[in-house]
């Protein structure tokens, strides 16, 4: 079907230009800046955060489809300033000399036009030493400014939103999902400014309930931490790392949680660029590769990260909405992500997240029977099981745990270790270790698995990955686009044993493979590649099958589920775990040990 619209012509019967008024360009302003109640909210609350307010109070009714207000305590405006907030851009953010040089949310000047032209707008505000004053903007009608009472800060009050463009309406969803997503605008904000004070109220009938309220934090080391712990709750700061990584001029910061506090989808994955919320494919990529080898795919890492860059290096001005941004060296700050969260996953070494503990004691009460959507642990356990062995397969010296020579295994010395001592096996598969302060289970083949998988990541690391030569070099003709893309990551691909040349037009020449990868299609490996670099900007498929195959090769090489072991080897297990980093997950990124407390046990027998 083909869509015809209708033009103005003039007496040669040809299109005839003409310049749109106002009120039809604030209306298109207001499509691009506010799609839904919460950008308009999103919107007010930057102009709120960029006065300096300490408290912002965000009021809505029905959504934010017939009142938004947002209340803050910051240097306001006077009666002169109200005209002009309200002209298109118009803004005290920038001096339009250098748009590269942006330390503030807003600076387009277009989100207060925008809402008076498609709702009913008023503001009032004071600034110190002036007095109060208010304006309103009703469909895009400006009244002159006039006499108001106020103490002090700005009341920016949005009615009916939409109303002058009934068309919108019909593209907003119910009530309830439009309060959710004003929820996470606030939440998010909340995260990126720990020292503001954010209240979120919803008003119906008279009465205003609280639906978020997060008090401002004092100026201290820890002021992120107490927010990230009221916002996304205690489970996470306690099973979250400290991130502060810098390299290339650029810094990281925030926290990371550990892979047992996995989650089953991307909701708490929060990336913020100069205190900005963004949703950047590649820094949620960067994100995701560096957990890539310790989470299975179903599982998603939980984060807040703040990537810290002299504004002069990053483009905040390509999106209306400034959820996008784009970085003049992507390739340091992908690399930061990945660097300095693998850092800090390593330096976490044996150490798994406190909820394994929480699920196992809750595995031990009775309750009525889980929904599949609680898969319990004894499921996990299952899943991470090895297939049966092949016939014929010998078992490789890796299987073998040898005692280290260099460390006590003596029961009374390891019960001091924090894995403690092995006291018994069950079931020829959980090793149960005595601690100083409660009791260790160990899969013994989950445990022994990942072990055996950072021997062999580290192995490789230090030989290379050698290629196997093609006899025949496989030619794979491309678009223009596709090869220069697979061109410019062809360094990257070397290093994992893949080379590809330019043949000539926009066809490439596959002269390589990895080796450990055996005989492959290169043509079907080289377009998923292209897939993923066209989705997320790079690719992590080539290393990711690396893994897999040593991930796969570890199994078979760990000890098998059903092997009775000796006191010194489940000890020398134990030992080897408390100094092997990510020893705390499966490679599927499932805990491979669980730790109860002498309390909790207690507590099981009534006993506390």
């Amino acid at each position: 079907m083909t869509l015809h619209t209708p033009k103005i012509t003039g007496a040669e019967g040809r299109p005839v230009i003409r310049q749109l008024d106002d009120a039809a360009i604030n209306r298109i302003a207001a499509g691009e800046v506010v799609e839904r109640p919460a950008s308009a909210v999103k919107e007010l609350v930057e102009n709120a955060l960029d006065a300096g307010a300490a408290r912002i109070t965000v009021d809505i009714a029905d959504g934010g489809k017939t009142l938004i207000r947002v209340t803050d305590d910051g240097c306001g405006m006077t009666a002169d300033d109200l005209p002009l907030a309200l002209s298109r851009h118009a803004t005290s953010k920038i001096d339009g000399t250098d748009l590269l040089n942006i330390r503030s949310f807003g600076f387009r000047g277009e989100a207060l036009p925008s809402l008076g032209a498609v709702g009913r707008l008023t503001i009032t505000s004071r600034a110190a030493g002036n007095d109060a004053a208010q304006i309103t903007c009703d469909a895009g009608r400006l009244a002159a400014p006039r006499p108001a009472a106020m103490t002090r800060g700005t009341v920016v009050e949005l009615r009916d939103l939409f109303y002058a463009t009934p068309a919108r309406l019909k593209f907003l969803r119910s009530g309830r999902a439009e309060v959710q997503a004003v929820a996470e605008v606030i939440r998010r904000l909340a995260m990126a400014e720990p020292h503001t004070g954010f209240t979120l109220n919803e008003v119906s009938g008279g009465e205003t309930r609280v639906l978020f309220r997060a008090d401002p934090q004092p100026y201290a080391p820890d002021a992120l931490a107490r927010r990230l712990s009221g916002i996304l709750g205690h489970d996470f700061i306690d099973n979250a790392l400290p991130i502060n990584a810098e390299r290339d001029g650029l810094r990281l910061t925030g926290y990371a949680a550990l892979p047992t506090y996995s989650r089953g989808s991307s909701a708490q994955q929060h990336v913020f660029v100069n205190g900005r919320p963004v949703l950047d494919r590649m820094l949620l990529g960067a994100l995701r590769a560096a957990y890539f080898d310790v989470l299975s795919r179903d599982r998603h890492p939980a984060a807040v990260l703040n990537l810290i860059v002299d504004p002069a290096r990053v483009d905040v001005n390509v999106h209306p909405a400034k959820a996008e941004v784009r970085f003049r060296e992507p390739d340091a700050a992908r690399s930061l992500i990945i660097t300095g969260l693998r850092t800090a996953l390593s330096g976490a070494g044996h150490r798994a997240s406190t909820t394994v503990a929480a699920e196992t004691l809750s595995a031990f009460r009775p309750e009525p029977p889980r929904t599949p959507s609680q898969p319990t642990l004894a499921a996990a356990f299952a899943f991470q099981s090895p297939a049966p062995r092949a016939p014929g397969f010998a078992e490789t010296p890796a299987a073998r745990i040898e005692p280290h020579t260099d460390v006590q295994t003596d029961v009374q010395t390891g019960a001091h270790g924090p894995l403690g001592a092995a006291r018994a096996q069950l079931h020829e598969n959980y090793i149960i270790a005595q601690t100083a302060t409660g009791v260790v289970i160990v899969d013994q083949h989950a445990a022994h698995e990942r072990l055996v998988y950072e021997r062999l990541k580290a192995q490789m690391a230090a030989s290379g990955i050698t290629a196997q030569a093609l006899l025949i070099p496989e030619i794979v003709d491309l678009s223009p686009t596709d090869a220069a893309r697979l061109l410019d990551a062809a360094p990257a691909l070397a290093r994992l044993g893949l080379a590809v040349e330019p043949f000539g037009g926009s066809a490439v020449c596959i002269r390589e493979t990895p080796a450990i990868l055996g005989p492959i299609s290169a043509e079907a490996l080289v377009r998923d590649i292209l897939d993923e670099l066209a989705d997320a900007g790079d690719s992590t498929l080539l290393q990711a099958k690396i893994d897999a195959i040593l991930s796969r090769m570890s199994c078979h090489g760990s000890v098998r589920s059903g092997r009775q072991m000796r006191a010194e080897e489940m000890n020398a297990l134990l030992r080897e775990m408390e100094a092997t980093p990510l020893s705390g997950q499966c490679n599927h990124g499932r805990p491979t040990y669980v730790e109860l407390k002498l309390a909790d046990i207690e507590r099981l027998f009534g006993r506390r």
